[in-house]
């Protein structure tokens, strides 16, 4: 086993702590990447705040790009020397979910505490959400990662791992938007304004950003919002209809957590319309509605994980638009921190005025 630098949680809502671990070489169907960046998510602070449970001490961190470094057996085309992004989607390929198209909803299990990680004694350490990518490297299935051109920065390439590819995914796949259908997209932090570039890129005639900010309401035109309503209005919901011209909404997508926002968002709907459940509040909270009227008009509402996308379908024409200009990456970077910063960078990120903040390995 190697020894690697990883960012390690021993006590839910504590600091993570920065030692020494054991990696594991890579199995039949997995790759070891060395990874060049990782970004940090909302759920890598939920995960360590202790919001969904999980065995500790463990290794979080989700959205990363790097390079192949090492291979096992019956990994396809991958290589050595590949570079490559590194997401939590760990499918089995052959399940009924994945068999239908659903691989982010695979059935089959996978116990993330005998995963590849190891404290320096030798003692099991949880590699969180299938992927441990607060470390310098990961050991991971060859199902969960997809090439990308080489000259793709990769800090702009780890983002495509999650916030990207679930915000995008949400308006395109899950929501299934056509072009002059009416959007709302609540919360409008690096998942919301990814949300809106896929209203955007669907064609979306209206697209109104509901936050707590002005500020972030002004990013999101940046990023294809046409409308900006603050939250903390009365009855947001009234402003938003006048916005799309005195009707509801034919999506509205909740990317955040909060459960107000759960609460609020089926009054945003127009008939028919539904509401695409993205964020994801912590364990044991619980929203409200009156399902009375979900069922005269006709609306729903629809859990979506990670976008419901495919990623070895998904990522190379997202990438292709951000080639041509279409898909903004570089906008949604923060800041950029070492590993040796990653609380400092966690902090930041908790204040909720950064997009993205990316942690960045120095390699040379």
């Amino acid at each position: 086993m190697q020894t690697i630098k990883a960012a390690v949680c021993h006590a839910f809502g504590e600091p993570l702590v920065i030692e020494d671990v054991l990696i594991e070489p890579p199995g039949t169907g997995e790759v070891e990447v060395t990874l060049d960046a990782v970004a940090i998510c909302h759920s890598d602070i939920s995960f360590a705040s202790g919001a969904w449970g999980g065995f500790l001490p463990a290794v979080y961190g989700h959205e990363a790009a790097g390079v192949i470094t090492a291979a096992g057996d019956a990994v396809g085309e991958f290589q050595v020397g590949d570079p490559v992004v590194v997401t939590l989607i760990r499918a089995c390929g052959s399940c009924p979910s994945c068999a239908g198209g659903k691989p982010t909803i695979c059935e089959t299990p996978f116990d993330t505490s005998k995963g590849p990680l190891h404290t320096a004694d030798g003692a099991p350490l949880d590699q969180a959400m299938a992927c441990g990518a607060f470390a310098e490297k990961v050991v991971v299935s060859h199902r969960q990662i997809v090439k990308i051109p080489p000259a793709l920065p990769k800090d702009l390439a780890s983002l495509l791992s999650c916030g990207v590819i679930t915000g995008v995914g949400a308006a395109v796949n899950a929501a299934n938007l056509r072009p002059g259908q009416d959007v709302v997209v609540i919360g409008a932090g690096g998942v919301g304004l990814n949300a809106i570039q896929g209203a955007r890129i669907a064609g979306a005639r209206r697209i109104v950003a509901v936050d707590m900010t002005e500020e972030k309401l002004e990013i999101a035109k940046e990023f294809g919002a046409t409308h900006g309503v603050l939250a903390s209005l009365k009855e947001p919901w009234k402003a938003v209809y006048k916005a799309l011209g005195n009707r509801g909404a034919d999506a509205v997508l909740i990317t955040v957590g909060a459960i107000p926002a759960y609460d609020q968002a089926p009054r945003y709907l127009g008939r028919g319309g539904k509401a695409i459940m993205i964020g994801m509040p912590h364990s044991g909270d619980m929203s409200s509605y009156e399902p009375v009227v979900l069922a005269a008009m006709g609306q729903g509402l629809v859990g979506s994980k990670m976008g419901d996308v495919v990623i070895q379908r998904d990522i190379p024409w997202m990438i292709d638009l951000y080639e041509q200009g279409r898909l903004k990456l570089d906008e949604l970077i923060s800041g950029r921190w070492s590993l040796s910063q990653i609380n400092e960078a966690i902090e930041d990120t908790k204040t909720g005025s950064a997009k993205r903040n990316v942690i960045v390995f120095d390699n040379d």
